[in-house]
């Protein structure tokens, strides 16, 4: 027979322990690790696609996966530092947006961390992957398409105004791909017979200081080069456009949608969401080396009917007739 306090005791050391066995059946909520080159305000709709890919999988920020974001604020010299970080917090797979600068850099810190990237250049030419169907390490991802539709760009942007012989580019230095994305469009523009002029900018004043002098230079039109530091500062560039009534073409709607004129490109939303489902697909289990990377294959032409006649431009039925949406 047990005694009345041995009883007490009893129950009294049970009930110390059960939260204790409980708290240690717990499952440990995964972390995914967020590294962008930008700035998280103006790449909000963005993430979201990616937490839509992720919930299509499964997972649901804050309830069974979190989350740590790194934002470089379109400073490329912090990327390495950040993703560091993310190592040693030895989250579960790394998310890399904003092109090669973070995917390089997370190449460089990690062998073993399972890593999800978006490029807007062939990903087996950068070294990220050994092919696009079997990546082969531990890194897979997205390829966005920027500098491969250098060409088409500056070819809708002939067919806005034949008339023009010299184009201005708009580029960021510092990012690591605007070497590329220069020599692609001085190729494509020769193609055409035409000119470019490169103005380089990497910061808000630098941007104002380039299209002061653009509209010194007078070039018939304005193609800005594919950088996620120029696309978080789109409502400058686009608002700069406008005062000084210069033409120009953008690589991503969102440009468009804020009142730049035309916009040629794939869809960001859908990449990220793509980049959520693989990152929840590696959290079950599966190798970023077994994912092939994924190859967007709708390409947007989005035009503002409004900026265009604030420019006095007639646009040609014919490219009206391609495009995919038209913003009154």
């Amino acid at each position: 027979m047990i005694r009345r306090r041995e009883f007490i005791s009893l129950i009294g050391g049970a009930a110390l322990a059960w939260p204790i066995a409980a708290g240690a059946q717990q499952p440990t909520m995964p972390v995914v690790g967020f590294l962008g080159t930008a700035s998280a305000g103006p790449f909000a709709h963005l993430v979201t696609g990616f937490r839509r890919g992720l919930q299509e999988t499964g997972f649901i920020e804050g309830r069974t996966v979190a989350i740590e974001y790194r934002w470089a604020e379109g400073q490329y010299d912090r990327v390495p530092a950040l993703v560091a970080d993310l190592v040693r917090r030895q989250v579960a797979v790394i998310v890399t947006v904003g092109g090669e600068p973070s995917a390089a850099a997370a190449m460089a810190a990690t062998a073993t961390i399972p890593i999800v990237f978006n490029t807007g250049t062939d990903p087996v030419k950068l070294g990220l992957v050994t092919s696009l169907a079997r990546p082969g390490g531990n890194a897979t991802g997205v390829n966005i398409f920027t500098t491969e539709l250098v060409e088409k760009r500056l070819g809708l942007l002939h067919d806005l105004v034949p008339t023009a012989t010299t184009v201005a580019v708009l580029s960021n230095p510092n990012f690591p791909a605007a070497v590329a994305n220069v020599r692609e469009s001085e190729a494509a523009a020769r193609a055409i017979g035409k000119e470019v002029v490169i103005f380089n900018a990497s910061s808000d004043a630098e941007i104002e200081t380039a299209f002061a002098n653009i509209v010194q230079a007078r070039p018939g039109a304005l193609l800005v080069g594919a950088d996620r530091f120029f696309n978080s500062r789109r409502g400058l560039i686009v608002a700069l456009a406008a005062r000084h009534a210069i033409l120009a073409i953008y690589e991503w709607r969102e440009f468009v949608e804020v009142g730049g004129l035309i916009s040629y490109g794939t869809s960001l939303v859908e990449a990220y969401r793509q980049q959520g489902i693989y990152a929840g697909r590696i959290l079950k289990g599966e190798k970023p080396a077994d994912l092939p990377v994924v190859q967007l294959s709708k390409f947007e032409l989005v035009i503002n009917l409004s900026t265009g006649k604030a420019l006095g431009l007639v646009i040609p039925p014919s490219v009206l007739a391609l495009a995919n949406e038209v913003i009154e």
